[in-house]
């Protein structure tokens, strides 16, 4: 019962995404379970049921962000029960986050992303004018939109076809808390898009609600369709394991920063609710500057 009175304030006080209420069902879900062994209501646990329970990841293996995040969502809940009058007394007061070492956001190299981007948009050599097919045509669209824009995977998969503006070259995006954000777009990537609305709707999906991105089918597309999408075009151009929907939005931050944008307004386009989630690309910049340093000092 508890659970659920928190997950409905989640989804209807908050307004948190799908996504993010999932992974609270689920961390609650396994440590609800981890009491179950012992016969404690979740409404029951204390500190120590609290510890013990972190205790038992850490000697699996799991990581210390993951354990720190699963630590955050039993703060968020109990505080929760704390303030509903649920529970006498928040366990989460003696619990105290994790040391982690700071991890800097994978990027892949801008040059070499827009060079294959070019040539994937490209007509073939002899100057014909063969259409690409939809599903190539989409998949070039996906990468377009998430480096051109740096908008998260589920924004972008709720995009819809009114939300694009291809007279004032923009997009509205719909992003966490339901917040509204305008963002820019060039105009390669308004033409891409008017030559892939173009495409689908002659494709006669019975698919009518208006989203943008859609399956082979017309269906809706889905977190693990976009992740294939990425990492078939990130096979190409980088060898680091990581290549998800969320480097290339790490990418676009990145390259703003290099040339010279304004840190709020890098955190305004990509919808940061504080500046401190949009430092992290400093760090990035740093990095670069004592490479170029290395390279360019005599005495480096």
């Amino acid at each position: 019962m508890f659970t659920e009175r928190f997950i409905s304030y989640l989804q209807f006080e908050k307004r948190y995404s799908a996504h993010t209420i999932s992974a609270y069902q689920k961390d609650l879900k396994q440590f609800s379970e981890f009491l179950g062994q012992s016969e404690i209501t979740i409404g029951h646990a204390t500190h120590m049921h609290v510890r013990s329970w972190l205790m038992s990841m850490m000697d699996s293996g799991t990581d210390s962000r993951t354990i720190n995040r699963k630590s955050s969502t039993l703060r968020s809940f109990y505080k929760f029960l704390l303030r509903e009058h649920l529970v006498p007394e928040n366990p989460m007061q003696k619990i105290q986050s994790l040391k982690t070492a700071k991890r800097l956001p994978v990027v892949v190299e801008e040059k070499k992303l827009a060079a294959w981007l070019d040539l994937a948009g490209a007509k073939d050599e002899d100057g014909g004018e063969e259409e690409q097919s939809f599903p190539g045509l989409r998949d070039l669209l996906v990468v377009e939109i998430l480096f051109g824009t740096g908008i998260r995977l589920a924004e972008l998969i709720s995009l819809k076809e009114q939300d694009v503006d291809l007279y004032e070259n923009q997009i509205k995006v719909l992003g966490k808390r339901n917040k509204e954000r305008i963002i820019p777009i060039n105009r390669l990537l308004c033409n891409l898009l008017k030559e892939y609305m173009q495409v689908k709707k002659s494709q006669n999906f019975n698919n009518n609600n208006g989203v943008l991105i859609v399956t082979n089918t017309g269906n809706n597309s889905y977190p693990q369709l976009i992740y294939r999408i990425v990492k078939s075009c990130l096979n190409h151009i980088s060898t680091s394991d990581k290549k998800s929907p969320h480097v290339l939005r790490h990418t676009f931050a990145t390259s703003l920063l290099n040339n010279g944008a304004d840190l709020n307004a890098i955190k305004e386009l990509l919808g940061h609710a504080s500046l401190a989630a949009t430092q992290v690309y400093t760090h990035n910049s740093v990095e670069r500057l004592k490479t170029i340093y290395k390279q360019a000092h005599p005495k480096a």
